[in-house]
């Protein structure tokens, strides 16, 4: 029987090992992610990049929600990627101040090299796991990316 002392310290101590594993995680996919894709593009150019390749054309105002960045951020990260010819802003509406971007050919491009490094990825978790290893994997891993996507953010937008 555990005392409500020591569940507290196991609750935390495994709250650590969560936080450290994340952390050991993103660090090596970061790693990978910047072998695979070796131009000067940052974190978060490259979130713009693939929240555009998901959602498809998006406003500057939906991107910086989305990405939880200030509009002066998105509009700094947005001319480095617009400079580079990774992504192209056109006017869609009435109001010609409104700009949509979306992802240009050279952008499509230099995704699908990043693509071609997730798959490498992929290929490697695969030969770490057994089949209801990588089943699990794939569960908790949407269950988890949900839950963060959806938290309300601890800490006020800031600009980077």
């Amino acid at each position: 029987m555990t005392t409500s002392g020591e569940s507290s310290v196991t609750r935390a101590g495994l709250r650590a090992e969560i936080e450290d594993t994340l952390a050991y995680l993103t660090c090596s996919l970061v790693a990978r992610r910047t072998r695979a894709t070796p131009e000067r593009v940052t974190w978060q150019q490259y979130d713009v990049l693939e929240l555009l390749r998901l959602r498809g054309p998006m406003t500057p105002s939906l991107l910086s929600e989305s990405l939880g960045v200030s509009r002066q951020t998105m509009s700094k990260a947005l001319r480095i990627l617009k400079d580079q010819e990774l992504v192209e802003q056109s006017a869609q509406s009435a109001d010609k101040r409104e700009q949509t971007t979306s992802i240009t050919m050279r952008g499509h491009e230099f995704l699908a090299r990043a693509a071609r490094g997730r798959r490498e990825n992929a290929k490697v978790v695969e030969g770490a796991l057994s089949a209801e290893e990588q089943a699990a994997f794939v569960e908790l891993c949407g269950k988890v990316a949900n839950a963060l996507n959806v938290a309300p953010q601890p800490f006020p937008v800031r600009d980077l």
